[in-house]
């Protein structure tokens, strides 16, 4: 709090959700304004990656990223007891990943090297920032974070070294996106639960949702063990009905994982109810994953991971997104209708996106329309969100 004081520049580099949430959701909104159409054909970016390549890179290594570092900069100092990274090494910080997402768009005069250093010298120093608090604060159980953004920053590595061998980037998309799923299983895991029963405990609900059990370890366990087999099998010969009955049994037990946490009764509440519509999605992959190997569907691969993608993570990242911005600029923790219509946006940007999944022959159609509820959601961010993130708590 001392650190926080003594800081006189502006609010917007107070904490490490501001400036990351703000601009991450601005980068999520002006990622996919550009992509539909340049996917379309109708302009051009300027960058060395192909449409397809850019926009799997800017959401898996450029918005993700940002909202991790938004929420861990948060967190850490609550698991360490230490003072948040802010003031100009927080800015320093927010460079890096500004700097990054320009090097990219702007790559295609560039030398790869050049990009790949660029992009890179984010996901590194935050690393080091959070591992050396970690460190310091003597918070060792948390080191597993330290090793899971490791590892994702690995993936990112593999993402060029596929793309200059291949042209391609299976294995590392799909690893990606799995350890991010991995991270909203874990966190969302007791977020959800516990979030859900502070309110239904204030409702006057009698039944809560359970506390984490036996049950959810074993849905842990073979979710990682589902998400690593999909991640290996385009390499390895798995029988596809042995992968497919295991990835929709793996969505069936998350599904009654989720609904032991009572969503129903938080309709009422769009700032509780958007954790449980964010998490469905997660479960829905599984199944849609699996549906994929029994069958060869390259309609359920897609909505496998668009649903991963356009649901759990562009969903939970904004439920988490607005509740902390809510909670930590002094708001109360309720969804206005502003924020309900952004909830809403990101579900039809899920809905269409998955219609477009399985009926290819309105890609022309659905897609922009997926795209532009994707925007409006995150715009909508943007406008609601952006001058509380910019003002000083009041």
């Amino acid at each position: 709090m001392a650190r926080l004081r003594a800081w006189q520049g502006p609010a917007i580099f107070s904490y490490g959700f501001r400036p990351f949430f703000l601009f991450g959701a601005l980068d999520a909104a002006l990622l996919i304004a550009l992509w539909v159409p340049w996917y379309l054909g109708f302009i051009q970016v300027p960058s060395m990656f192909t449409p397809v390549s850019w926009h799997v890179h800017e959401l898996l290594y450029g918005y993700v990223p940002a909202i991790i570092a938004g929420f861990l900069l948060t967190a850490v100092p609550n698991w360490t007891g230490r003072l948040p990274v802010v003031g100009w090494p927080l800015t320093g910080l927010f460079g890096l990943w500004f700097g990054g997402r320009v090097v990219v768009a702007f790559s295609a005069s560039l030398a790869p090297a050049l990009v790949y250093l660029a992009a890179l010298a984010f996901p590194l120093a935050l690393i080091g920032f959070l591992t050396r608090e970690i460190l310091a604060g003597r918070n060792w159980r948390n080191l597993k974070v330290v090793l899971v953004l490791t590892l994702f920053t690995a993936t990112q590595i593999l993402f060029y070294y596929e793309n200059i061998r291949y042209g391609t980037s299976v294995y590392a998309e799909r690893a990606a996106i799995a350890l991010v799923i991995m991270l909203i299983q874990i966190i969302g895991g007791r977020v959800v639960p516990s979030f859900t029963r502070n309110w239904l405990k204030k409702q006057g609900f009698p039944v809560l949702p359970p506390a984490f059990g036996q049950f959810d370890r074993f849905v842990m366990v073979m979710s990682a063990a589902g998400l690593g087999a999909w991640v290996v099998f385009p390499a390895f010969a798995i029988e596809e009905p042995v992968l497919g009955f295991l990835l929709m049994a793996i969505g069936a037990f998350n599904l009654f994982r989720q609904w032991r946490w009572r969503p129903l009764q938080t309709f009422a509440e769009p700032l509780v109810f958007i954790l449980h519509l964010a998490f469905l999605p997660v479960s829905l992959g599984f199944v849609f994953a699996g549906y994929a190997a029994f069958t060869g569907d390259g309609g359920a691969e897609s909505a496998a991971i668009h649903c991963w993608t356009v649901g759990a993570i562009g969903g939970m990242t904004l439920a988490i997104m607005t509740r902390a911005s809510r909670g930590h600029t002094g708001h109360p923790l309720t969804a206005p209708p502003a924020t309900a219509a952004i909830y809403l946006a990101i579900m039809i940007a899920l809905v269409l996106r998955l219609a477009a999944a399985f009926n290819p022959g309105w890609t022309f159609t659905l897609m922009p329309l997926a795209g532009l509820a994707w925007v409006f959601a995150f715009a909508g961010f943007c406008v609601v969100y952006g001058p509380m993130l910019f003002k000083p708590r009041s």
